[in-house]
């Protein structure tokens, strides 16, 4: 940031009295301007014992597979942003079950959360940041080439959890 979305003047970079961490401060009208990590939303699409998949059509890691996700929005609940993005990404229509992981990406300043969903048809088709939709069952997961490292956590949560008939919520952070 280096102009102040209130007044326009520009923004010095300072620890805030009270505060302990470094924020863009307006000098012209008193505003703090905050920055916080954004929500990255998704869900695990089941259908019967298979996962669908989405490989990537834009950076980053285009061309490689991951679980339909992307960038909450404003007024919308975390779930509503996940149906969101699985219809967008897959053209699927989902019924979430319950949320899944988070997992916290300080590096990106982002926090990855993501449902289990069960899909109401087989009717899905890549999104214009798809270039192709797709179910695997485990053992045909394309393991080196899932796009990020939280897809591949949630994944292996789901089907270790699939494997003792039980799921649970999982929260990890990676460094």
């Amino acid at each position: 940031m280096k102009f102040c979305p209130n007044c326009a003047a520009a923004l010095a970079q300072r620890v805030p009295p009270g505060d302990s961490a470094l924020r863009y401060v307006c000098d012209a009208c008193g505003s703090i301007h905050y920055q916080n990590p954004k929500l990255v939303v998704g869900c695990v699409p089941e259908w019967e014992d298979r996962i669908l998949l989405c490989r990537r059509a834009i950076e980053p890691r285009y061309g490689y597979w991951t679980l339909p996700a992307g960038f909450m929005e404003n007024a919308e609940t975390t779930g509503q942003g996940a149906a969101r993005e699985t219809l967008e990404e897959a053209g699927a229509h989902v019924e979430l079950i319950t949320a899944f992981s988070m997992i916290s990406v300080p590096s990106v300043n982002q926090v990855h959360v993501f449902y289990r969903a069960r899909l109401l048809d087989l009717e899905f088709k890549p999104g214009v940041e798809s270039l192709e939709v797709a179910l695997f069952e485990e053992t045909k997961i394309p393991w080196k080439d899932i796009a990020f490292r939280t897809v591949t956590l949630t994944l292996k949560h789901w089907f270790a959890d699939r494997a003792r008939g039980c799921y649970g919520f999982h929260a990890e952070d990676i460094k």
